[in-house]
This record gives C-alpha cells, sequence and structure tokens, in this order.
C-alpha cells in the first residue's frame, strides 16, 4: 500500500539546485532521479505518475517526497549506513604495539608477523602485517647508533671541527688514522652469462689467503692528499715510525694532527717533546667518524679493495700504492656540503638497553 502524497513546496533557491542537477552531465542516476521526482511532485503530479515516467516503484517516489517534505534538500542524501562490525578494533592496534615493546620469543633476534599473530592468539597474520605496513613498522630494517659518554665531548668536537673549518695560518692539519689487517685474498673471478645472454660480474666463494697488511695513512686536509705505508703490525712502534716519516715530509712545518682514542696513539710525551713542531688533537670517545681519513678509508674500500684478487701480500701493496698515487693525481679537499644539520629522533619509541 502507497502512503498518502505528500505536498512537496519547493522554495527558489531549492529549485535552482534540483534543476542544476538535472542540467548537469556528471550528475550520478540516482541523485538525478531524486531531483526530478521532487520537482515533479511540486509540480503537482501524482506518485503514480511519477514513477511511471521517471521509471521507479511508487513506493521509491513516495519515500523521496516524504524525505523531501521532512528534511529538504539534505533529506535526498543517504543516510549512514552501520555496516558488518570490524573484526580488529583500536584495542587489537595496541595489543600489536605493546607486543612489539617486548623482546622476541627466547630463541629468535626479532619478531616477525606469524610470531606476532601466534603471541596474540585471535589476530589473523594478515592483519598483522597490514597493521605494520599501515604504520610503516619494518621488522627487519636496523638502525645502528653510537653515543659518546666523553664528558669533554663538546670541546674536543669543537677542537676538530675548528682545525677543519679554520685552520692555524701557515700550519699543517693532518688527519692519520690506521686500517688494520688488510687481508691478500685469492679468488677466481670473471664473467657468467646468463640463459637470457646477459653476462655479471662475479667472484667464486673459495679464496685462499696470502696474509695481511696494515695501511697507515695521513690526510692533508687543506689538499685532499695523502701519505700512506705498509706494515706488518700496528704497534705503538709502527705509529711512531710512521709519524716520523710524516714528519720528514714536512720539515720545518707547524702539525697539527688529529688522530682517534687508540691506545697507540696516547702516551707518546716523549715522541712528542723530540718534536715540538707537532700537536696531537684526539677525537671525543667514540666519535672517530670526525677523523676525515675515515671517509678516505671508505672511499678507498668500494674504489680498490672490494672484488678484487690478490696472489701475493706484495701484489696487495702494490695495488694499494697505485690507488694512492692515483688519487693523489686528482685529490680534493672534502667540503662540508651539509646546509643544515638536525639531529634525527625515535618518534614514539624508547630505547631500552637489555
Amino acid at each position: 500500500m502507497i502512503p498518502e502524497a505528500r505536498e512537496v513546496h519547493l522554495s527558489r533557491k531549492d529549485r535552482k539546485v534540483l534543476e542544476a542537477c538535472c542540467r548537469s552531465p556528471v550528475t550520478l542516476q540516482r541523485d538525478l532521479k531524486r531531483a526530478r521526482i521532487v520537482l515533479l511532485a511540486a509540480d503537482g503530479r501524482s506518485t503514480r505518475s511519477i514513477a511511471k515516467e521517471v521509471g521507479v516503484q511508487p513506493r521509491i517516489v513516495s519515500l523521496w517526497r516524504h524525505r523531501y517534505a521532512d528534511h529538504g534538500l539534505e533529506g535526498l542524501q543517504d543516510k549512514p549506513r552501520p555496516g558488518k562490525q570490524p573484526i580488529y578494533t583500536k584495542t587489537t592496534d595496541k595489543r600489536i604495539l605493546k607486543l612489539l615493546d617486548k623482546p622476541p620469543p627466547q630463541g629468535f633476534a626479532r619478531w616477525t608477523g606469524p610470531l606476532l599473530a601466534e603471541a596474540l592468539g585471535d589476530v589473523d597474520v594478515q592483519y598483522v602485517w597490514r597493521f605494520l605496513r599501515s604504520h610503516k613498522i619494518d621488522l627487519v630494517a636496523r638502525k645502528s647508533w653510537c653515543e659518546s659518554n666523553d664528558p669533554n665531548f663538546t670541546a674536543k668536537a669543537a677542537d676538530v671541527v675548528g682545525l677543519y673549518v679554520a685552520p692555524p695560518a701557515k700550519a699543517i692539519v693532518l688527519c692519520v688514522d690506521e686500517k688494520p689487517s688488510i687481508q691478500a685474498l685469492e679468488r677466481a673471478q670473471g664473467y657468467l652469462k646468463l640463459p637470457n645472454g646477459r653476462a655479471l660480474t662475479g667472484q667464486s666463494h673459495d679464496y685462499k689467503r696470502h696474509g695481511t697488511t696494515t695501511l697507515f695513512a695521513a690526510l692533508e686536509v687543506a689538499t685532499g692528499k695523502i701519505i700512506a705505508t705498509h706494515s706488518k703490525r700496528r704497534r705503538r712502534v709502527e705509529f711512531l715510525d710512521f709519524m716520523n716519516s710524516v714528519t720528514a715530509a714536512f720539515p720545518n712545518r707547524k702539525l697539527h694532527v688529529i688522530l682517534d682514542n687508540l691506545n697507540t696513539h696516547k702516551k707518546n710525551e716523549d715522541w712528542l717533546k723530540a718534536h715540538p713542531n707537532v700537536q696531537f688533537h684526539f677525537t671525543p670517545t667514540s666519535a672517530s667518524w670526525l677523523n676525515q681519513v675515515e671517509v678516505w678509508f671508505s672511499i678507498l674500500q668500494g674504489q680498490s679493495l672490494s672484488g678484487t684478487s690478490f696472489t701475493s701480500l706484495k701484489q696487495l701493496q702494490e695495488h694499494i700504492d697505485a690507488y694512492v698515487n692515483a688519487y693523489n693525481d686528482r685529490a680534493e679537499p672534502f667540503v662540508w656540503i651539509k646546509k643544515k644539520v638536525r639531529q634525527r629522533r625515535f618518534k614514539g619509541r624508547r630505547i631500552t638497553q637489555l
């Protein structure tokens, strides 16, 4: 049974809105039909005639006549529908986060999706993965950090950085350190051709050891050039022998030498008394990254040592010497290019020491 037809009275403003809706080519069909029903009802048409013209059931016409009469244009919008209740709620999300703050099960290095689902008991592993992705939580990625406990960190760091930024006049600033135990490994190397025609360079997992060498290096901050020598060991004797060769390379010059806190670098007062033109500057504890020669060691590893093969220790040493000579031919000083430095914090996470 069709309810009694409601009278529809349109204001000028509502009529303009509904007529514009009917003319617009982007209006949805459902909205177009509702607008036509109300306009025809306002013209005094009966419910059955409107239903026949618009192509809907009479009860649909009656519904939208009543909705507009009671609520105006807002009544022509769909009411929110409750839908299916979600299986997992914010409480589930809090349980996952709380579990991540706890150590993983005994014997495991880290949490995984299946381990989390198993520990929760009533949460599907697929939801666990979706939650982790939505919060950008990567269970595999790891970040490392180093905190210096040096009480004089600020003073030592300012001293070293000051030598980089504003070196003393008529003085040489050098960064000195060692790269110990560089192995002379002999590996089979060559090209591997894949079935699709692509060729890759590679090397064998098997290797032969031919000894190790320790590389002592001094980087001149002003020019970027390297002074390097090889040694079998890295004792205080070898360090002071290298420093003797460095001072000989800069006769009658004031030398400011930046070093890390290795024990062989310290307690050399007798040698310093014999070389009054040399002054040692030490980086803060656990902050050897302030020494620019560490940057050069990384370049040496990437450009000269990685993926190479040596049949003897002598060949390794000659290879490194050739690289040092080539590097010095095009050496440039390191330049600080970052304009603004920020400390990146772990947002919303606390770091606990287990």
